[in-house]
């Protein structure tokens, strides 16, 4: 699993993460994409956030102190914008809409929890979705995430009735034998830290012929 170099200066890398790999070590001691980061860069990276390791797609790390500052604080500000490409199993109740929730995390299994209403221990989890194309057994939709909770896109779209293929956590009939999930983190937006230009980048989908729908 190679990740793909989407943009890379002196402050950041950003990159197009594969289904499956995790973005930092864990137990498994499988090769993290932080660890893949540091060599390619021969410095110490920095992650700014963190996608789940099923999921494929657009991450983006700091070169320095100063640029982790700077895009933390953008993430805090609700400054960065992020779009997500998922593959479900059922249709959704209409071709868009919003999802209101609010989340807790479970106290085993690492999973989320989505209440209709404040609880204590639980966060607002909000996100909108468009649907994109279909196939006879799939349905491709476009994510915005206005909030950002663990688990919160495989959580909302599971209790809208429709899982993600192969995430057999939130409901999804069968796993990928690579235990990925078709959700895919595909553009991101944010202001340089440094020139304060407005970035726009994009992570193609995973070159898979499950993602050619419609």
């Amino acid at each position: 699993m190679t990740p793909e170099v989407l943009f890379q200066d002196k402050h950041l890398l950003v990159l197009n993460k594969p289904p499956g790999m995790p973005v930092q070590p864990d137990p498994t001691g499988d090769e993290a994409l932080l660890d893949w980061a540091n060599q390619h860069t021969n410095k110490t990276m920095h992650l700014v956030h963190r996608i789940d390791r099923p999921v494929s797609g657009v991450v983006l790390l700091a070169a320095t102190a100063e640029a982790m500052t700077h895009l933390t604080e953008q993430f805090r500000q609700q400054l960065i914008d992020k779009v997500y490409m998922a593959l479900v199993q059922a249709a959704p109740p209409a071709e868009s809409g919003e999802l209101v929730h609010y989340i807790g995390k479970s106290k085993t299994g690492n999973k989320s929890i989505l209440y209709p209403d404040a609880q204590p221990g639980t966060a607002k989890a909000e996100l909108h979705y468009q649907l994109v194309s279909q196939t006879q057994r799939y349905w491709l939709l476009e994510i915005i995430p206005v909030s950002g909770r663990h688990h919160q896109i495989r959580a909302q779209l599971a209790a809208m009735g429709c899982p993600i293929r192969g995430d057999v956590k939130y409901g999804a009939r069968r796993g990928n034998p690579d235990r990925s999930i078709q959700l895919h983190a595909w553009k991101i937006a944010f202001e340089h830290p440094l020139t304060g230009e407005r970035m726009h980048i994009t992570a193609k989908l995973p070159d898979l012929p499950i993602w050619q729908v419609g």
